[in-house]
């Protein structure tokens, strides 16, 4: 799975200001990240504010986002939730012509054991026509998925392919890199760790960041990618103070606050999230400035 080399980015959903999906911000957006050579996108993801759309809005942004892109990037999408049959059926039924793999976050909210997380994967697997990504990010699922089970949800069934790791742990990510099939992919869910991660052996990043700043974080990854941490040291570090910023006030409200100011798309997000502050704007400007 090359295709998920490199880096990809967790999409927005752009809203006009009453709130509805904004087919034209989207499509600003994501001809944006293939300018800005982006190599993968991930349509629906948590930064897409999934929780808040309907399941026909859902299937709409999906058909919107494979009909803008046109075959230019590699498509997944985003199918996760706390209801192993409801998610199931979503992975059963979902129009896969135009996407390569689906991305299904660890079952939030429920808190299973590691058993019932092997036992929701070993679920999907069995339905999906598509390869899996695993998705572990216990800061919102409100448990973790062990290396342990990772790898052996890796083991067991040959579409389960990769994992979006959102753990922040370098045990974990030293573990799974240990204990992994060789073909099966460690990937970066945090940008800001994206660099040290790909040094022990991650293919890239799910980025959030990239929204906005598509060039100048895939020319970090890459550089990465090709073993010349050196050079991408310094642009790797340029970007730890907006990287804090877009996520100071809940993401996607930070990275949207960036994308109007970019003029790509609104900053509107659907209740219970809102609007990044005026102080927070203001801060987004300075460092967007900064870097040029």
């Amino acid at each position: 799975m090359n295709k998920f080399h490199g880096t990809g980015v967790a999409l927005v959903t752009p809203f006009k200001t009453d709130g509805t999906v904004d087919h034209q911000g989207l499509e600003k957006l994501i001809n944006h990240l293939v300018d800005g050579g982006i190599d993968y996108l991930v349509s629906l993801g948590t930064t897409g504010e999934t929780a808040t759309l309907s399941k026909e809005e859902k299937k709409k942004v999906w058909e919107l986002t494979a009909e803008i892109n046109n075959g230019r990037l590699p498509l997944m999408a985003g199918i996760g939730g706390n209801d192993t049959r409801v998610i199931g059926e979503e992975i059963k039924t979902f129009e896969s012509n135009h996407y390569s793999a689906v991305l299904s976050v660890s079952p939030y909210y429920s808190k299973p054991t590691q058993e019932g997380i092997y036992q929701h994967y070993k679920y999907l697997s069995e339905l999906s026509a598509l390869p899996i990504m695993l998705y572990n990010v216990p800061g919102r699922t409100g448990s973790s998925m062990s290396a342990e089970t990772t790898c052996r949800l890796a083991h067991d069934f040959k579409n389960i392919i990769a994992t979006k790791e959102a753990s922040g742990s370098f045990d974990q990510f030293n573990q799974i890199m240990r204990d992994k099939p060789s073909d099966f992919l460690l990937i970066s869910g945090d940008d800001p760790i994206a660099l040290p991660m790909i040094a022990i052996g991650a293919v890239g990043v799910i980025s959030v960041i990239g929204n906005a700043l598509p060039k100048q974080l895939s020319t970090v990854i890459n550089l990465c990618l090709q073993g010349d941490f050196a050079a991408a040291l310094p642009g790797h570090l340029s970007l730890l103070e907006i990287t804090r910023l877009m996520f100071a006030e809940g993401n996607p409200a930070g990275v949207k606050a960036t994308l109007k100011q970019l003029g790509i798309c609104e900053d509107v997000v659907r209740l219970p999230l809102v609007k990044a502050s005026t102080g927070l704007n203001e801060s987004l400007a300075a460092e967007l400035k900064k870097l040029g």
